[in-house]
Formats: structure tokens, C-alpha cells, sequence
């Protein structure tokens, strides 16, 4: 028998408590990837080592500095995560009233749920970038940025507030991704391996570490173009920006430093991926099962 539809106040709460949770843990991790993929503009064509990278960036620059910009991660997943998973289940239990929802209705779905998400949280994500990324940069050319507010700030101060959406195309299509190949795909795993006898949490971490690799996958060339676009400056002598849009990021990418450049850092992003669907949707789902009592 399936489970009464949640109010939308608990879909949103437990998604974006689940959300920040899972955070907490995998920021350091979010931190090394970002750092890894952009990393790339400095080393073109050359492949990293996660573990070789990992321990450089903490014997220069120590282990607390994987967590810069965790506030700003915290707002992105306040934002990002409540609205995403939330939308999802809310649109998920509406279209329930009127049809069965199979894999199709489900990818749909978490699709537009994802697009909406980004959009509401550029400003955050904009900011988590620049700030886990600062600390790598020549020192003339850093921020240094106070914290979260600061950035914010100072982004729209200094470069105006569409700043914050620089960027938000290859953002938004990932998310739309994201929600086609991670939300849809839990959901859908969750659903296929129960009928193979798979239940429980380890269910959950299953269907959840299937789904992280999915949309690990497929998004890793937009989470390049949106960390490029997000964290490029002008040119100083032309005042222009390198990246002006999705596929042009892409594109130029893959023609000057060869397509693998665009999976540099694929192995803390998955971990990234995985770890935080792992994590973030056990939490919903103890939640919510604590709301109903069960």
C-alpha cells in the first residue's frame, strides 16, 4: 500500500534538512573537485591524482581549508536541496491523484524540479565556487572573501547583481540532470530493487549509489562549464569574458585541452555525488518516516 502523500512543508523541510547534513561530510570533498576541475586552466591536458592532489592542497594549505566556503554550501543546499527533492515529491504525489506515475512521469518531473531549484539558488552556488576556489589562486589575484555574506556582497557591488547568475545555463541544464538522473533514477532503483527482494536501508544505499553514478556521469562536462563560468574574470586588455555559454564553455574546453579535461576531478565528484545522495536521502527518508511515526 503506498504511503499518504506528505504535506509540502515536510517535503521541503526534510529535503533541505537532509540536504545540509549530508553536507557537513562532503564539503571537503566538493571542495577537492572544484579545485581538481579548475585546477586544469593552470595544467592543460594533464591528468591529476586525487590522492596526490589531496594531499598537496593539505600540506600547503592544511586540512580546514577543504572547508572553505561551507556557509555558502550550507545556504546552496538550504535552497538547492529543499527545493529540488521537495518540488519532486510534491509534483510526484499531485500527478499520483490522477495517473499512475511510472519512469517516464517521474523523469519529467524531477527534471523541471531541478531547473527550478538552480535558478533559486545561482546566488549561493556562485558564491560557494568562488569561495572554495580562492585560496588556490596567485595571490594577487585572489578575494578573499570574509565569508558568505561578504561575497555576496561584494559580487553584486562590484560586478552587479547578475553576477550571480553568470553562469546559470550550464548550472540549470545540469540540475535539470541532476534531476533526471539522480532524483528520478533513486526513485526508480528504489522501485526495481525491491522487486528483486532488496529492501530496507540497504535499498536506500543502493539505489542511492546507482543514481550518484548516473548523474556523476552524466553531468561532470556541465559542472566543468558551470565552475569555469562561474569563477572566470575578464580579460584585461579586451574586457571580455573567456566563456559566454554552455556549449561554447564546452566546446572550447574540449578543442584546446582535449574532452578528458572536462572529467578532471571525476573521482571526488562522484564521491561527491554519491556520498551526498547517500547520505542525504537516508536522512529524508528516516525523517519522514519519523513525521508519519512509523
Amino acid at each position: 500500500m503506498a504511503s499518504k502523500p506528505l504535506p509540502g512543508w515536510v517535503s521541503f523541510s526534510t529535503s533541505g534538512a537532509g540536504g545540509v547534513f549530508a553536507w557537513l561530510f562532503i564539503h571537503p570533498v566538493n571542495t577537492t573537485a572544484i579545485r581538481m576541475n579548475l585546477a586544469s586552466l593552470q595544467n592543460p591536458g594533464k591528468q591529476l591524482s586525487l590522492v596526490q592532489f589531496f594531499k598537496k592542497t593539505v600540506a600547503t594549505d592544511g586540512f580546514m581549508s577543504l572547508y572553505s566556503g561551507l556557509d555558502a554550501g550550507i545556504w546552496r543546499q538550504v535552497f538547492y536541496a529543499s527545493s529540488r527533492y521537495g518540488l519532486f515529491q510534491v509534483f510526484r504525489d499531485t500527478l499520483t491523484k490522477y495517473q499512475e506515475v511510472g519512469f517516464f512521469s517521474r523523469l519529467g518531473l524531477a527534471t523541471a524540479a531541478g531547473g527550478m531549484a538552480a535558478y533559486i539558488s545561482c546566488p549561493c552556488e556562485v558564491s560557494l565556487v568562488r569561495m572554495s576556489n580562492d585560496a588556490t589562486l596567485p595571490a594577487a589575484e585572489r578575494r578573499n572573501y570574509k565569508g558568505v555574506m561578504d561575497c555576496g556582497m561584494r559580487i553584486a557591488r562590484e560586478e552587479g547583481v547578475t553576477a550571480f547568475w553568470r553562469g546559470s545555463t550550464p548550472f540549470v541544464c545540469r540540475a535539470c540532470l541532476v534531476g533526471a538522473t539522480q532524483v528520478a533514477t533513486y526513485d526508480q532503483f528504489k522501485a526495481m530493487f525491491e522487486g528483486f527482494g532488496v529492501k530496507g536501508q540497504m535499498n536506500q544505499i543502493s539505489s542511492a549509489m546507482a543514481a550518484g553514478l548516473c548523474y556523476s556521469i552524466t553531468t561532470m562536462p556541465f559542472e566543468s562549464a558551470k565552475n569555469r563560468m562561474a569563477s572566470q574574470k575578464p580579460d584585461p586588455a579586451t574586457g571580455k569574458f573567456p566563456y559566454t555559454g554552455t556549449v561554447q564553455t564546452i566546446t572550447k574546453v574540449a578543442g584546446a585541452e582535449g574532452m578528458a579535461s572536462l572529467f578532471n576531478g571525476f573521482a571526488p565528484y562522484y564521491l561527491r555525488c554519491g556520498g551526498h545522495t547517500v547520505l542525504m536521502f537516508l536522512t529524508v527518508e528516516w525523517l519522514q518516516k519519523k513525521y508519519r511515526g512509523q
